[in-house]
């Protein structure tokens, strides 16, 4: 199946990021409301590196969602996109080209996976009918093929092929919605692939084994994939780096291993003392204290951490902590790195 291509787009940045499929540079965000704008995501630089897994992890309601609609150029009212730029394979960016040009490139290019699957599903038509639909709207010439590869991506991920095709959403369980979507994600063959909590309808066997069918995909098709999840062990298990989103920023990012070896954010702390034990002392885990930030914390300009901080100190409500290198490639934004909590 070749890809549509792109007529008319002028080649941006060649001479850099050879290697990194996403390029996002100062993203922001913002979702208007009756008391002002909120900032959803705010002042993000992004790379993925092409061939790799990220993993973007925080709260609900951190931002990481918006953030990966904002590289694609598909965030909804009442967001609105305010600034930033995201190169595509060194080649155009996101968010400058017109809607056909952007069409063209979802699902040939850069392949999705909602949270919620039954959201991208047509409940009026079979799903068979809908994988026709989406190759007619990408110009595939050989639609007898992208069903073929459709049934052995559906296969692959343990279903009936043959009786998922003939089905209309509702007569799918949520798991299995969710094992479509993954397949509508990859039957055009893009080369990058965001996962929004993609195996969230899952049970823990199904998951673990959708998880390794991923990472086979990924290795034997070189993918690009953002992993985004409030779950640190599916992150940690599959990704080579990780970004730690809090309140529409990065406050943390490096490799996976070291972060989780050695994490420097109290948030990212936090968040690894929160993981459910299912050996061991089983009452280790704690919960992180505190609520996510309302509208008031957004205007102060000190860090959004502030009030759920355990080692804060008065001069981190003064500035907002920017994003630092502390050790290859390892960068935190936080006052106080190298200080930990010893509750």
């Amino acid at each position: 199946m070749a890809k549509s291509s792109i007529a008319n787009v002028k080649n941006v940045n060649e001479e850099n990021g050879a290697d990194i499929a996403i390029k996002a540079r100062q993203i922001n965000v913002v979702y208007s409301t009756p008391t002002g704008d909120i900032p959803a995501v705010r002042n993000v630089d992004l790379d993925l590196p092409k061939g790799s897994i990220t993993g973007i992890i925080g709260e609900s309601g951190s931002g990481k969602s918006t953030l990966i609609m904002a590289i694609m150029n598909a965030v909804t009212k009442p967001g609105k996109i305010l600034s930033g730029s995201v190169i595509l394979n060194g080649r155009v960016d996101m968010l400058k080209l017109s809607t056909e040009q952007q069409r063209n490139i979802r699902g040939n290019e850069i392949g999705f996976v909602f949270q919620a699957a039954q959201n991208s599903l047509n409940p009026l038509r079979r799903v068979g009918q809908q994988i026709l639909d989406l190759g007619r709207s990408h110009d595939v010439k050989d639609l007898r093929g992208l069903i073929k590869y459709a049934k052995e991506l559906l296969t692959r991920l343990g279903l009936d092929a043959d009786r998922v095709l003939a089905s209309y959403q509702h007569e799918l369980s949520g798991g299995m919605r969710q094992r479509v979507g993954i397949m509508f994600a990859l039957v055009l063959k893009a080369d990058i692939v965001f996962l929004d909590e993609s195996t969230t309808a899952l049970d823990m066997l199904s998951q673990a084994s959708v998880l390794e069918i991923i990472r086979e995909l990924q290795k034997e098709k070189h993918l690009t994939i953002a992993l985004v999840s409030h779950d640190i062990g599916v992150v940690a298990d599959l990704s080579e780096r990780i970004e730690i989103f809090y309140a529409g920023e990065i406050v943390e990012e490096g490799e996976t291993r070291k972060i989780l070896a050695d994490p420097q954010h109290p948030y990212t702390r936090g968040l690894i003392r929160a993981i459910p034990r299912i050996s061991g002392n089983i009452d280790a885990a704690e919960p992180l204290k505190g609520s996510p930030p309302d509208f008031k914390t957004y205007q102060q300009p000190g860090c959004l951490f502030y009030d759920r901080c355990p080692i804060r100190t008065d001069s981190c409500l003064k500035e907002r902590p920017k994003l630092v290198n502390i050790e290859d490639s390892h960068k935190v934004a936080c006052f106080r790195v190298g200080v930990h909590d010893r509750d």
